[in-house]
């Protein structure tokens, strides 16, 4: 009796827990169908097509003076007086400074009078030599021997005439170098001598020029362009900068010369804009930081940033090839903040996936797609 009690109770306790587990099954069930479906992820693709991509690049400069010039002495002599210092806007042909040198004085006098008596030589062969030509005239009276030892006396006293013309020019003409004149109008940006000081072109006095003389009015943007960006430049590029002293007001020049070759060590092709500084604001030295424009001679492929795949592999496009993902390596051109244009086996039309990423593999099925335009 015991026993048929034992087997009814067990029998009850596995019929509760089947029916327990039946309706937590049952519920299971129930829940997974009452969850939505998830929702399927949509690509986002475009049709590429060419076009022109403009954008610009922003390298530092320096503004440098269009002329500049160190004045030296030419003739060792001793500084009389000096008409200019540091900041004076001198005009071409300007006085700056005029020297003393006695021994010059000396040396001209010495030449005028060697130039005098020559002169009386001079003329004295010639009238002996007129005489001895019109007595010639008469046959017998003048041998032909002393009529071109005549001549040949006056050609001699002639070249010795011309020689000490020349040698009365030279001296007179290092007396001129005396007076320091300004080669051009600028400003004097330094002087190095004062009144009494001995300058010459060698030796003592030699070491630092008299004046520096500098154009302020037109100034030199020099630039060094990187190799890549060269094609970009021609002599109708315009470009804009500033300058830290400055920093509200925008600048314009434009590009007047290139090297036409690469610097070795960086490079960069040496560009030069002339930059007109009337207002004289802008000094020789400043550094300014240029914007060059950059606009792509011919049409390529432009695409959004966000379409271009970095990987560790390198740079690629996906492109949807019936339905599928294909990596396409691609190199880049001209950049902008949202565009860049971009080289590679791409043809106009090709469908391009706008956000790329690596969690769309090469050659995975893309079966829900949307093309948008840009």
């Amino acid at each position: 009796m015991k026993i048929l009690f034992k087997s009814a109770s067990i029998f009850a306790i596995v019929g509760i827990c089947t029916t327990f587990q039946n309706c937590g099954s049952s519920n299971a069930r129930t829940e997974e169908e009452k969850q939505p479906a998830s929702p399927v992820h949509m690509v986002e693709t475009f049709q590429i097509q060419k076009a022109l991509l403009s954008s610009s690049i922003q390298i530092p400069g320096e503004l440098t003076a269009f002329q500049q010039v160190d004045l030296y002495a030419k003739v060792s002599s001793f500084v009389k007086k000096l008409y200019a210092d540091i900041g004076t806007e001198v005009q071409q042909g300007q006085l700056l400074a005029t020297m003393e040198a006695p021994e010059l004085n000396a040396q001209l006098s010495g030449a005028a009078s060697k130039l005098k008596s020559q002169e009386a030589i001079y003329l004295a062969s010639k009238a002996n030599y007129e005489r001895l030509l019109e007595t010639s005239k008469t046959p017998g009276t003048v041998s032909q021997s002393d009529l071109d030892f005549g001549l040949a006396k006056q050609n001699s006293d002639l070249a010795q005439l011309e020689a000490a013309k020349s040698s009365q020019k030279e001296i007179t003409d290092t007396k001129n170098y005396l007076e320091i004149r300004a080669p051009f109008s600028g400003v004097i940006s330094s002087r190095n001598v004062s009144a009494g000081a001995y300058v010459g072109p060698s030796g003592k006095g030699s070491e630092f020029p008299l004046f520096t003389l500098v154009e302020q009015r037109k100034l030199r943007l020099v630039v060094s362009v990187p190799e890549a960006y060269t094609s970009s430049l021609n002599g109708s590029t315009t470009v804009t900068f500033t300058v830290k002293s400055l920093p509200n007001e925008n600048f314009t020049a434009k590009v007047s010369r290139q090297a036409g070759m690469l610097d070795t060590k960086l490079r960069s092709q040496r560009t030069e804009m002339d930059v007109i500084n009337s207002s004289r604001k802008l000094l020789p030295g400043m550094i300014a930081e240029v914007s060059i424009p950059l606009q792509s001679e011919q049409s390529g492929f432009v695409v959004p940033n966000s379409a271009l795949l970095n990987s560790s592999q390198g740079l690629y496009l996906i492109k949807i090839v019936d339905k599928k993902a294909v990596w396409i390596p691609v190199k880049t051109g001209n950049k902008t903040a949202e565009k860049t244009e971009i080289f590679g086996d791409i043809q106009p039309g090709d469908v391009i996936v706008k956000a790329a990423n690596e969690e769309i593999r090469n050659n995975s099925e893309l079966k829900n797609t949307t093309t948008v335009t840009l």
